[in-house]
């Protein structure tokens, strides 16, 4: 059974896109810890992130780096952090934390609201800034 980000990718289920290329792909968490949290997956379905090969890995991590380049860039953050947790979803993922403050609480238990017009215009920001 494919898992919500595989319907993601393929378009049968919305999502604040960010960027994609062939074998990558992200968008917007739609339970935010931050304005701009992003989720970042690879196009292969993987349950675990250590099974991806490693060269699937370092491409997941590669295409992590320009996102949260574009996260920095676009919405002056002091930094992005990143968590890999991947129990909520059956799909190897990389959630990017936009920091904006030192103290900051970064922990994906807590949600903040975003209105679903901030959603887009977050969404537009970062992946404008995005280069791939």
């Amino acid at each position: 059974m494919a898992s919500i980000f595989s319907k993601i990718i393929k378009g049968e289920i919305p999502c604040y896109k960010i960027a994609e290329n062939e074998d990558y792909f992200s968008f917007l968490d739609i339970n935010p810890i931050a304005e701009g949290h992003t989720l970042v997956i690879p196009k292969k379905e993987t349950d675990y992130i250590f099974d991806l090969s490693d060269e699937s890995l370092q491409g997941l991590i590669s295409f992590s780096k320009r996102i949260a380049k574009g996260i920095d860039q676009s919405l002056g953050t002091i930094r992005t952090g990143i968590i890999v947790e991947g129990l909520e979803v059956p799909h190897a993922h990389i959630h990017l934390i936009p920091i904006y403050f030192e103290g900051q609480p970064v922990s994906l238990g807590r949600k903040t609201d975003v209105s679903e017009s901030r959603m887009k215009e977050l969404a537009s920001l970062i992946s404008n800034a995005v280069e791939l």
